[in-house]
């Protein structure tokens, strides 16, 4: 049998990273007051980061509050504790409560057009992008689009990407882990 050799991650510091990723991370820390350690995490890549960063601050059709609804149940489907607790936070921050944070982790929403998206959304994670045809029927009947299928898909994609991260390092989360995790 093959002797395995276990490969720890460390959070990297800002003086380990390339000179691009320190600028990106002077910027984070002047925008954000820190690094988020996940975001460090990546700038073990010199070019991943930003590369990142430009896709996760793409323009989108879907609103700020849907797109914190589909963080949360991606992250809570694929098991990231980490961007679990980044969501919950961030959740709050756009305006929804402790109830509808655990409603939306559970794939539910009290708003009927939330609720198609939170399930489709978790459906075609679950399902590795096949998703229940009355899903998708139910996502279009409430008013969503095309253009908001698409986004939805390359939301997921942004997301699933920070969970396996995390899932495979487990570097430490620096979010205050919420009560409704």
């Amino acid at each position: 049998m093959e002797n395995l050799v276990k490969t720890e991650f460390n959070v990297p510091m800002r003086e380990e990273v390339s000179a691009t990723n320190q600028e990106i991370f002077d910027a984070l820390t002047k925008a954000l007051g820190f690094v988020p350690n996940l975001y460090a995490t990546i700038a073990y890549s010199d070019n991943g980061l930003k590369r990142f960063l430009d896709y996760q601050n793409a323009k989108t059709s879907l609103s700020n509050k849907e797109k914190e609804a589909v963080n949360l149940v991606v992250s809570q489907v694929n098991g990231c504790v980490y961007c679990q607790s980044a969501h919950l936070v961030l959740g709050k921050m756009n305006g929804f409560t402790d109830e509808q944070l655990l409603n939306i982790r559970h794939a539910k929403s009290e708003n009927a057009k939330l609720n198609a998206l939170v399930k489709l959304a978790a459906d075609l994670t679950e399902n590795r992008g096949n998703a229940n045809r009355a899903n998708v029927e139910d996502f279009f009947a409430h008013g969503y689009t095309k253009e908001n299928l698409v986004d939805l898909i390359l939301q997921i994609s942004d997301k699933t990407a920070m969970n396996y991260l995390h899932n495979l390092t487990k570097i430490p989360v620096d979010f205050p882990v919420a009560s409704v995790l």
